[in-house]
């Protein structure tokens, strides 16, 4: 982890005469800008044509794909890159957030306010079933980049105070917390939730890993395809899972 090269990164956005024309009008957003950058300073490897698609990085080590949501989006260019080079997916998972709130009409933006929920490496299990056909391929690996940032969003929403549903303007980042990297099957383990016993049903790795049941359902499956854990019996109603050693 080199905070100090993400703190470049960061600086080169932010003072990018992109930013000029303000928060929620950007084509790229911030943190893909700043991962860009803090992953290649060198920006003649930015978006490079490979095989009939654009990929965020190409280096003489491999490619790099940023995706910070939506990995149905990976499912073409995956198994044309992976055929020509290894594949690194970063996911960037932010670890303290600040939310600011913009009005449209008067610019006024609100003081920040620290949301309670910490990052956890599990959010990305969801995302990974999109891709599940390609999660054994020696060639593709996963960088967790997690970072401190305020979120921006418009009080566009329903209700009084206008934030239900209110849309996303954009993520600033702040700081480099740390980094995970998956590199082979065995380091699946490190996306298994940290506060859930070894022995559980599906309700309490929902509360431990923090998401619902379209999402628990997919992340359940991940984990099973690459054996960090296995179904082993049920508990009442409910199915019981191990985690594997």
């Amino acid at each position: 982890m080199n905070t100090l090269l993400f703190e470049q990164a960061i600086d080169t956005v932010i003072n990018n005469p992109r930013m000029e024309s303000g928060i929620g009008t950007l084509s790229e957003k911030t943190v893909h800008a700043v991962l860009k950058n803090y992953l290649a300073p060198n920006q003649s490897c930015h978006e490079i044509k490979y095989q009939n698609y654009y990929a965020d990085i190409v280096t003489p080590e491999g490619i790099i794909e940023i995706q910070t949501q939506n990995f149905d989006r990976l499912r073409k260019k995956l198994p044309v890159f992976l055929k020509e080079a290894p594949v690194t997916i970063v996911y960037p998972i932010p670890h303290i957030k600040w939310l600011r709130w913009v009005d449209k009409e008067s610019g006024e933006v609100s003081p920040r306010r620290k949301s309670p929920k910490i990052g956890k490496a599990s959010l990305i299990l969801p995302e990974l079933y999109k891709i599940k056909d390609y999660l054994n391929d020696p060639g593709l690996k996963l960088h967790l980049v997690f970072i401190d940032l305020e979120e921006y969003k418009f009080l566009d929403g329903w209700g009084k105070d206008r934030k239900n549903h209110a849309g996303k303007a954009d993520r600033i980042p702040v700081g480099l917390a740390k980094e995970i990297f998956i590199n082979s099957p065995a380091d699946y383990q490190l996306l298994f939730p940290e506060a859930l016993n070894d022995t559980f049903v599906a309700k309490e790795f929902s509360k431990a890993a923090g998401y619902g049941s379209i999402a628990l359902s997919s992340a359940l499956k991940v984990l099973k395809q690459m054996e960090v854990i296995e179904q082993t019996g049920k508990k009442g109603r409910a199915f019981l899972y191990t985690r594997k050693n």
